[in-house]
């Protein structure tokens, strides 16, 4: 019987995120998409996620926000995740720089001034520029989702705290992948690491990559398969 991996995307992400990388994984895992539940509360989703969730103990993987469900999750059921894998994603807070811009798209969210995502702006997110498929499948996530599940997912941006440290209290081997200059994530979290003893595992690739899972899945994989023997 393979090993199962859970899997939580990130904002306006679904299970199309993991299809680059499921080619490299199937033969040895079972990996099973969880979708973000669309509440602006944490506890909410850490109830809904826990009832489709089967096993007793699992494998818990997360991208981006999801990343920061998953350890919300960890942090709240410790006995229920084995290990604990955070990709382009930090157990932090939205740095404070980046708040007044996500508040005001709250706003005009939530009078339903949605803004679709083109394809210019899709290829300047990417780091792999000329991959018509790749463009195409980081728009139509973001813009079938649309604005009923935008909105509850940037409102919850606004809502995160710091779990680094209630993490580090925990028996749960936790590892983090980044690529080095991707601007979505929040490298001053990841800095003050640094000057922190903590047993996380860290690691990360030249780039400016938020979607490793789409654009380097192989050599994700390989952080996956490193991850599953610790």
């Amino acid at each position: 019987m393979k090993e199962k991996i859970y899997l939580i995307p990130g904002l306006m992400t679904d299970e199309r995120l993991w299809s680059k990388l499921t080619p490299y994984l199937d033969e040895k895992y079972e990996l099973i998409h969880l979708p973000i539940p669309d509440s602006e509360d944490f506890d909410e989703i850490n109830k809904i996620l826990d009832e489709q969730i089967e096993d007793e103990e699992i494998n818990l993987l997360g991208f981006s926000l999801g990343g920061y469900i998953a350890s919300y999750y960890a942090t709240t059921f410790p006995k229920k995740v084995k290990r604990l894998f955070l990709l382009s994603s930090t157990p932090s807070g939205t740095e404070q720089k980046d708040i007044p811009r996500r508040q005001k798209k709250l706003e005009e969210a939530r009078e339903g001034n949605f803004i679709s995502l083109d394809e210019k702006k899709a290829i300047d997110l990417l780091e792999v520029k000329d991959d018509e498929e790749l463009v195409s499948i980081v728009c139509d996530m973001f813009n079938e989702l649309g604005n009923e599940t935008f909105t509850p997912q940037l409102a919850l941006t606004l809502k995160r705290e710091e779990l680094f440290e209630k993490l580090n209290e925990l028996d749960i081997p936790t590892y983090l992948f980044y690529s080095l200059d991707d601007r979505l994530l929040n490298h001053t979290s990841v800095k003050a690491l640094e000057g922190v003893e903590h047993d996380f595992k860290i690691n990360y690739r030249v780039g400016t990559s938020h979607n490793i899972s789409l654009e380097v899945p192989r050599e994700l994989s390989f952080h996956i398969e490193n991850w599953m023997k610790i």
